[in-house]
């Protein structure tokens, strides 16, 4: 019997099978043991020992035990404080058991997805575990953050593992300490943990001895058929990326394009993942001439592409290629995320030539300023950078599951345990999802490129020095940068934090404006006004501190993409006839989304 015909789901209870379940175990002890011998040979041919501290995570920690230790008083108060804790968990416990109502001794912040299933509320044994936890957890985090004498990077660094420790630990992650495993698994006589092991099997070998889970169904989707279907051509290519231009839909136009520029972190269609919620079929709509960058998934050959060449062969060009194209001599430009980073950069380089062909620029939760920087500040210091650097010489890129597991730990329960509890412990198969096929379908990143980005913005915060960075022979000065600039960011974004991309506006010298959405880093910015939801916030003045911001803000119901309209709107031209793609000097290439973004950098 093949892993691929491990037991499935039933709509009734199956009863219980031990030859099928003696199958089942049998193909996957075979499959383990294939799985385990692969491993072992890389190791030795690897020359690698199973144990490393490559991100100095020992080392923080026994800096945290030491100073721990010189403390023996403040141990001792905080072992009392946990023991009274549980002794009043106790007593509620056996109040509860002799009937008498009784109100939790700790709860699950709002919004923890984990114990949503009433069994952790109704069944007395699972709610105390449950308590139990949270009481133990908070405990342990609040010591360890109460901890003084460790340096702010140490002292990020023992913070966010401790927390990956605490939600690694939570009794939701466990078979029988999980009310609605335990429930399944008695069903059905154990056949979803066997279907689980299988899955967990499959995972592995997937990505080749590393655990890569499942996030959804990826042969649900299809570029250019069910996700990226806004209709354009690719009208120029080169080395970095393919430049692709939307079909109009409507009889006029606005006289001025629409550059969209994304990450090179993650492929171009975040953008466009739906009818329903693509920015760039919206943009369309709204009558934009809308130009989208796609950005080439990089191999070996590529390596030696730095930032400049990023910027050069990137926005320069694209710029060039638009003028082509429409005759415009002038562009909106749109930035997301590390797009903005560029989009600044972009505009420091224009600027000190004079060159004023960017007339507007929109910053999408993009870093300008990286004092605080978020949590993956945590993975950036001298020694974890320079063991970084030795890996990606090895092969000239920086391998996309490597970025995109660190991108996946910021939100552990979300985008890891979550589907632990489901993939391996329920034992079904991930849901088909949009947003995480996107997310499952990570790029590389050239070596040269990334180690300038990591050091001379996350670790000497270059790019807000005037003459900090040079690119192309020009310094970059972004306090010349004249164009009136929108920023808009996201209130529970971990990636750009808001008070920080609030600098952003100060740095540049022209006029702007800050809108605050509701959400995260990627709920916020694709929120369609259709879907009604997050809502936003703005403030027509810009005081010192993002917190004065806020304090004078007004909150809007509904999407900022309609606050954005009427500020592009603003500066986007007289209507003009509709520009069709192909039909300019650039000849159609072929089709959107083009051939860039479907190499996938797991090769399949």
């Amino acid at each position: 019997m093949s892993a691929t015909s491990a037991p499935t789901p039933n709509d009734e209870a199956p009863g219980f099978d031990p030859i099928a379940l003696a199958e089942s175990m049998a193909s996957a002890a075979e499959k383990s043991a294939k799985l385990l011998g692969e491993f072992a040979a890389r190791q030795a041919q690897s020359g690698k020992t199973m144990f490393s501290d490559e991100l100095g995570v020992g080392k923080a920690f026994m800096e945290l035990a030491s100073l721990m230790l010189a403390n023996p008083a403040r141990i001792a108060e905080s072992q009392v404080q946990l023991w009274q804790q549980y002794m009043t968990l106790w007593q509620h416990s056996w109040m509860r058991a002799l009937g008498a109502p009784v109100a939790p001794v700790a709860e699950p912040s709002k919004g923890d997805k984990r114990f949503k299933d009433a069994g952790w509320q109704d069944h007395m044994l699972f709610d105390y575990i449950k308590q139990s936890y949270l009481i133990a957890a908070r405990w342990l985090h609040e010591n360890v953050a109460n901890v003084e004498g460790l340096d702010d990077q140490t002292k990020r660094k023992v913070d966010f593992y401790t927390r990956q420790y605490i939600d690694a630990l939570a009794p939701s992650n466990f078979a029988l300490t999980n009310p609605e495993v335990f429930r399944e698994t008695v069903s059905t006589g154990g056949q979803n943990l066997v279907r689980g092991l299988h899955n967990l099997l499959d995972d592995i070998e997937r990505g080749n001895g590393q655990l890569k889970i499942s996030m959804t169904d990826t042969k649900a989707f299809e570029l250019g058929v069910n996700i990226a279907t806004t209709p354009g051509k690719v009208v120029f290519r080169n080395d970095l990326m393919e430049l692709i231009q939307y079909e109009p839909t409507t009889k006029k136009v606005h006289e001025r394009p629409l550059l969209v520029i994304p990450p090179w972190i993650n492929k171009f269609y975040i953008l466009d993942l739906r009818e329903k919620n693509s920015f760039l079929r919206w943009a369309v709509a709204e009558g934009h001439t809308v130009f989208v960058i796609s950005w080439v998934n990089p191999n070996a050959k590529l390596a030696g592409k730095d930032f400049e060449d990023y910027l050069s062969e990137g926005t320069i060009a694209a710029l060039e290629a638009i003028e082509q194209a429409t005759g415009a001599k002038d562009v909106n430009a749109v930035g997301y995320c590390l797009g903005g980073t560029l989009l600044a950069a972009t505009l420091g380089w224009l600027a000190a030539k004079k060159d004023k062909r960017i007339a507007s620029a929109t910053f999408m939760t993009a870093l300008v300023d990286f004092t605080q920087a978020g949590e993956l500040a945590v993975f950036i210091d001298e020694a974890q950078v320079a063991s970084l650097e030795r890996k990606m010489a090895e092969r000239g890129y920086l391998e996309g599951s490597e970025m995109a597991n660190t991108f996946n730990m910021l939100r552990a329960n979300d985008l890891i345990w979550s589907f632990v509890i489901n993939n391996y412990l329920m034992g079904r198969d991930p849901f088909p999802f949009d947003l995480l096929h996107w997310n499952s379908d990570s790029t590389r990143m050239p070596a040269k490129m990334h180690s300038f980005y990591l050091r001379n913005m996350y670790m000497n915060n270059a790019l807000r020095e005037p003459g900090a960075i040079t690119l192309g022979g020009v310094p970059i000065d972004l306090s010349k940068v004249k164009a009136p600039a929108y920023f808009v960011s996201a209130i529970e974004d971990h990636i750009s934090p808001w008070k920080t991309t609030y600098a952003g506006p100060a740095i540049l010298g022209g006029p702007a404006r800050f809108v605050l959405s509701g959400s995260g880093h990627i709920a916020g910015m694709i929120n369609p006004p259709s879907a009604n939801k997050y809502g936003y916030w703005t403030n027509d003045r810009l005081p010192p501190t993002p917190e004065a911001w806020l304090d004078g803000a007004k909150q809007h119901e509904g999407s900022w993409w309609t606050d954005w309209r009427e500020w592009i709107g603003g500066r986007a031209g007289r209507e003009v006839a509709p520009r069709v793609p192909g039909k300019g000097r650039l000849k159609a290439l072929g089709d959107a989304p083009g051939t860039y973004v479907r190499v996938r950098a797991d090769g399949k």
